[in-house]
């Protein structure tokens, strides 16, 4: 877009740039400019005295991006007109003093946080026992797993009985790096990264064999407490991450039902979703640069899916590095759905339209298939995976 009209200047004026131009250029958004105007911090070159539209200079774009890297740091707007005024080396003994600050405070947070799962971790725990049987096929295709096997002797143990059905899907790229399972205990998709490929199926596969080494046999016959629980699959997924290649990466999103609660663990930016009397509702948070600036206000949702960062993860199951999940333990009940989806799903198909098809009718296979064919008229640009479960 070109300049204001009518205005006049050297013979070799500046460039002026539309808010939206560098925005995009510098990597704020129109919003942020906007509040930076405000305060003072990035003043515009010049605003339209009738429309108040904001026009910046390309010169401008070097100071817009040192504040856009030192917000994507958390650093506050105080102290960033502090170093965007400073000369070279005194902005580096200002950044070198922030860091060294920073990570003081992360280590008091990190030892605040690590007493409280102490203490919680030793508090009576009110789970009931909860066991599983072995997968039974049912006549549509699905996976029938039923909970209500009692102990020798003794009557069957109230669970619910779980019917999942799941799509793998090459879409138009040119391999497949997502992966999907559906065990006896656990269902998990995954969305591999790296130069060797095939780094999503073999976390699948190391969390497969895990399982059958009995590393979640106690985690729903009730011999595991809640903290135990999440230990097991902490446990898991760490098995995952020793099956990649150093550089070799993967989003993990598991699923592991214990003693009628539903336990997650996430890395990455695959979601889980749990539909409840026709509500949809996200258990998992996305690990990327955009979801903390949408968790700041920075960005709007709409923006984010549009935002070219969307993709940029600050955290995944890498090689040669430790799994760092979140985890999280939800109540399940008769009647709710789970679903996990790669963003080749819910990065293609709008947030409206995904809470329609999941929490429409069908049995799971339906769903998942729906699922699909909504991606396909979308153009399905990219790998994607879905599983469905149906709690009875």
């Amino acid at each position: 877009m070109d300049g204001p009209a009518g205005r006049s200047g050297t013979a070799d004026p500046p460039r002026l740039m539309s808010i939206g131009d560098f925005a995009r250029a510098s990597g704020l958004t129109p919003k942020a400019l906007r509040l930076y105007d405000d305060s003072g911090l990035l003043d515009p070159a010049e605003v339209d005295p009738h429309t108040g539209y904001r026009w910046y200079a390309e010169q401008q774009l070097p100071r817009a991006r040192l504040v856009a890297r030192l917000r994507l740091v958390g650093m506050p707007l105080a102290r960033i007109r502090v170093v965007a005024g400073l000369g070279p080396a005194a902005a580096v003994a200002e950044l070198v003093s922030y860091g060294r600050q920073l990570s003081a405070d992360t280590a008091s947070a990190r030892a605040l946080l690590a007493s409280l799962v102490d203490e919680l971790g030793h508090a009576p725990d009110e789970e009931t026992p909860m066991s599983t049987d072995d997968p039974r096929p049912t006549p549509d295709g699905s996976t029938d797993r039923s909970t209500d096997r009692g102990g020798p002797g003794g009557p069957a143990l109230p669970g619910p009985k779980l019917r999942c059905a799941a799509r793998l899907e090459q879409g138009g790229r040119a391999t497949q790096e997502d992966a999907v399972l559906v065990g006896t205990r656990l269902v998990a998709v995954a969305d591999g990264v790296g130069s060797a490929g095939g780094s999503g199926e073999r976390a699948v596969a190391a969390l497969a064999a895990a399982e059958r080494d009995g590393l979640l046999d106690g985690l729903l016959d009730g011999r595991l407490d809640g903290a135990a629980a999440l230990g097991a699959v902490e446990t898991v997924l760490a098995r995952a991450a020793a099956a990649l290649a150093p550089g070799d990466a993967t989003t993990l999103t598991a699923l592991a039902l214990h003693a009628g609660q539903l336990v997650v663990a996430h890395v990455g930016d695959s979601r889980a979703h749990l539909v409840r009397e026709g509500r949809l509702t996200r258990l998992t948070r996305d690990h990327t640069v955009v979801q903390t600036l949408v968790d700041e206000g920075r960005l709007t949702t709409e923006e984010a899916r549009s935002d070219e960062r969307r993709v940029q993860l600050n955290r995944a199951l890498e090689g040669g590095r430790p799994a760092e999940p979140d985890l999280a333990v939800h109540a399940v009940r008769p009647g709710d759905r789970l679903v996990l989806t790669t963003d080749g799903v819910h990065g293609r198909v709008g947030p409206a339209v995904l809470a329609d098809l999941l929490a429409g009718g069908g049995d799971p296979q339906e769903v998942a298939d729906a699922v699909v064919a909504a991606v396909e008229a979308a153009g399905a640009d990219d790998n994607l995976a879905v599983v469905v479960v149906d709690v009875a």
